[in-house]
């Protein structure tokens, strides 16, 4: 037995619930008290663009006549790492504009070209290098913004900026620039085309801008309108460009077809198949803007083959795993489907709902031939804009094939089996901006099946107000699920709801947060959602020291506790407080530690897979660190490590991460992470006997993870990528016992293992991939990529004695090879308008 429990404690949860409450509601009249107070409001500088007739050439020479005659913006203040101070080199922007574009000339000021810091990279990659940036916010609604960026090197990288989402520069807009350096100083000239942008029909446009300077050796970012760390927030505190009128959206529509190439081998050692398959495949994007303020994207039979491989992980755990979204039509532009976090892509063209059950379905002597993993995105459509009432309105929609697996019997005859039904999967957005960086919110997403295959609907608001200083910020959010069965009259209704408010300005910053999810909350159709069934609440109270003193640059830390109940029946899951500390010195390294206490007992209600039981797990003390040195120099190290005991004998987790990065040069860098989970005794949930006993194992969990990044990059447009990963976790099994009503576990004479001895539940687990990407970006917008790509996947019992031995057993294992070649070309109407009229 592990633990007994003490029949006399009973833990004080209307007690504890009765002080939470009243913590909550102070905390609440602190946060209205300080609606009157905080930070200084923002300065908004101006500058006015002035209109020319004849456009410059986009050389990086700013010696034509017309930028003689513009307004500079000058006397930038850093923000970091001397927030407010002078910066220590001069920089003069100016803003041009005609019936075409928008234009920008920067002259960044320096000692010499020697000084700045030039490492080649990829598109929408900082790297190591000093920038000049331009932000504009067109609807001047502080929240919304279009990023342009340039290196020294010509790199470009652009973003989007948004409330929901931050930085997202996965969004691409098709733009000129060209840079220059001479003995001391280094030059920007841009041409940003109203296609690229959106914004009101109004004759007199007023934008939101700022300018951005990073001057890298000195770990300097200078802005032209300050930003204040002490007030959050980016766009809120732009400056303001004046002067331009008279100008319309062109008409915005591009097309982007490609074709691509695909050759895949198949190797399985073990079982002698060495198999080649070919593919040759064509689609096409197309961007057209519906008006001034909205745009349509549509992807007709997209090939993401090439995206970068997931981080496949071992998951033992009750809950889905989430990766990432990495194909472009789902990651550019989404900002506004991210409204209430009720809307997760991977859902579209994602694992066949009936992936795991073919094998249930086989008749006797048949085998399973082919079972898709992925469904076939036949196409998707989003609409997206906003008005100029600051109302954004946001519609996605995509379609994806029917899905089978096949399986043949004996006599070689083959029959088909369904696994994902004809779909179509809807996302509609209100998004409307108010005063003062606030907004209001609703989000509708729908999945809808063919024939009887379940329906889905989840609907959802949110709320977000803060004060005219941007220092306190209220939000709630609701959400209403609905799934429809055969039966019309079958609903399975679920709802949520949550809020928070809190203090975000200013040096001392708390706030509170409440939410609860209804045990039949289930958004996870086109959402995603650990778990539902949950109530919690939480305080959190931070200090953040934004100026250098004595050896730092800046600090923080913070004080935060959680408390944690079961939705349904309503009974006390967990508790626990953290802390927190961080700082980056003057030599620029950055190192903090952290704490995370659960003082009693937490009730797990998920671990044992079946509704009303639950776990108890031991009271628990995590302790961890973390530093990183200065990315400046040519050798950085990152690390991390933490220790988690537990009040159970021998039971404990370690982590340790290793991050060492090397850049020979500014063409060739190189990043290799080394990563070690070791969870001791862990214990966790094995199977359902036959007489429906809850078996739980004690095992030991080992995780080591290799990861290799290589870039070579030949200029600003073409480059050479490699990333190698390799993850291998095994689960040992010591011990097995039985989970009894009250949530401990009891010793069970359950082997773990078959009549010969061997273990039914340990785990050997690899996922090894290589991708190795080749791009050329050949003329704006277009491009010519070639990938290889590598994959090792299994799941096995018998653990290898060390890493070593493990890995050199890869190459027995069945692996998948992938060579392939894609051409992207972007042909935009008015170009092409223009060339015929010029024929």
């Amino acid at each position: 037995m592990l633990r007994k429990q003490n029949p006399d404690y009973i833990f004080p949860y209307d007690w504890f619930s009765l002080r939470i409450m009243r913590i909550i509601l102070l905390f609440i009249v602190l946060a209205i008290c300080n609606f009157t107070f905080a930070n200084d409001s923002i300065v908004i500088r101006h500058i006015t663009a002035l209109r020319i007739e004849q456009a410059p050439k986009i050389d990086g020479f700013l010696d034509e006549e017309v930028w003689q005659g513009a307004e500079i913006a000058t006397d930038f203040t850093q923000g970091e790492p001397n927030p407010g101070e002078a910066p220590s080199q001069k920089t003069e922007v100016r803003v041009l504009y005609d019936n075409e574009a928008i234009y920008i000339g920067a002259i960044m000021y320096d000692v010499s070209a020697d000084s700045i810091m030039r490492q080649l990279s990829n598109r929408d990659d900082e790297g190591n290098t000093d920038i000049f940036a331009v932000m504009i916010d067109t609807y001047n609604d502080d929240q919304n913004a279009y990023g342009f960026v340039v290196h020294p090197t010509g790199v470009q990288w652009d973003a989007r900026y948004s409330a929901t989402l931050g930085q997202d520069v996965s969004w691409d807009a098709v733009w000129k620039s060209e840079v220059r350096i001479d003995s001391t100083n280094w030059y920007v000239e841009m041409k940003i085309p109203y296609s690229a942008i959106r914004f009101s029909k109004e004759d007199v446009q007023i934008w939101g801008i700022n300018f951005g300077r990073k001057i890298r050796r000195f770990r300097e970012m200078d802005w032209w309108n300050t930003l204040n760390p002490e007030i959050d927030g980016l766009v809120n505190q732009f400056g303001q460009l004046d002067g331009i009128q008279g100008i319309k959206s062109p008409i915005r529509l591009a097309f982007i077809p490609y074709v691509s190439s695909y050759y895949e081998n198949y190797t399985d050692p073990g079982a002698g198949i060495n198999s080649d398959s070919y593919s040759l495949n064509g689609g096409m994007d197309i961007k057209y803007g519906i008006n001034d303020a909205f745009t349509l994207d549509m992807t007709l039979i997209p090939d993401f083959g090439q995206v970068q491989s997931d981080n496949l992980v071992l998951n033992l755990s009750p809950f889905e795993v989430k990766y990432d979204e990495r194909r472009p039509f789902f990651m550019e532009g989404t900002e506004l489907f991210n409204l209430g976090g009720l809307f997760y892509s991977r859902r579209i063209g994602g694992t066949p709902d009936g992936y795991d059950d073919v094998e249930f379905q086989l008749d006797s002597g048949e085998i399973i031939s082919s079972n898709p993993s992925e469904v076939q995105l036949i196409n998707s459509t989003k609409i997206s804009g906003r008005t100029k009432r600051n109302l954004g309105i946001g519609m996605l929609n995509a379609v994806t094939a029917r899905t089978y697996a096949k399986v043949k019997n004996l006599n070689g005859d083959e029959r088909s089996i369904l696994t994902e039904s004809l779909t179509n999967y809807n996302v509609f957005v209100l998004d409307q901006a108010l005063k003062n960086n606030s907004s209001i919110g609703f989000i509708n997403t729908n999945v809808t099946r063919e024939a009887d295959a379940m329906d889905a609907n989840v609907t959802g608001t949110k709320l977000k107000l803060r004060n005219k200083k941007n220092s306190i910020n209220f939000e709630a959010g609701t959400a209403v699920s609905q799934k429809y069965f055969n039966n019309p009259d079958s609903v399975d209704l679920g709802y949520k709801y949550g809020m928070n408010v809190g203090k975000i300005g200013g040096n001392l910053q708390y706030g509170v947060w409440y939410f609860a999810e209804t045990d039949t909350y289930d958004p996870n159709d086109l959402g995603f959602l650990y778990n539902n069934n949950s109530t919690g609440a939480g305080m959190y109270l931070n200090y953040n020291v934004y100026k250098p003193y004595w050896i730092i640059l800046k600090s923080w830390s913070g004080l935060e506790a959680n408390y944690m109940r079961l939705y349904k029946p309503d009974k006390f899951a967990g508790f626990n407080i953290a802390t927190n500390v961080g700082a980056t010195f003057r030599n620029f390294m950055t190192a903090g530690m952290f704490i995370n206490y659960r003082p009693i007992e937490t009730h797990d209600y998920f671990e044992p897979r079946v509704w009303g039981r639950h776990y108890t797990n031991p009271t628990d003390f995590n302790l961890g660190g973390f530093f990183s040195s200065d990315y400046r120099k040519k050798f950085a190290l990152d690390g991390n490590a933490n220790l988690r005991t537990y009040d159970e004998s021998g039971r404990y987790r370690l982590n340790v991460s290793l991050e060492p990065r090397f850049r020979l040069n500014d063409h060739l860098s190189f990043q290799y992470e080394i990563e070690s989970s070791n969870f001791i005794n862990d214990i966790g949930w094995v199977a359902i006997d036959s007489v429906d006993n809850i078996l739980f194992g004690k095992r030991d969990l080992i995780t080591i993870t290799n990861e290799l990044e290589a870039d070579y990059i030949f200029t600003n447009r073409m480059g050479l990528s490699l990333r190698v990963r390799h993850y291998w976790s095994t689960a040992k099994y010591k011990d097995f016992f039985v989970l009894d009503n009250s949530g401990y576990l009891i010793d069970s004479d359950y082997s773990g293992s078959d009549s010969v001895g061997i273990s039914l539940h340990n785990v050997n687990f690899n996922a090894f991939n290589i991708d190795l990407v080749y791009t050329w970006v050949f003329a704006p917008g277009s491009e010519i990529k070639i990938v290889w790509k590598n994959s090792i996947l299994h799941r096995g019992s018998e653990i290898a004695s060390d890493y070593f031995k493990n890995f050199e057993a890869l190459g027995k294992l069945p692996q998948t090879n992938s060579f392939s070649i894609k051409i992207l070309y972007y042909l935009d109407y008015l170009s092409l308008r223009r060339k015929n009229r010029n024929a």
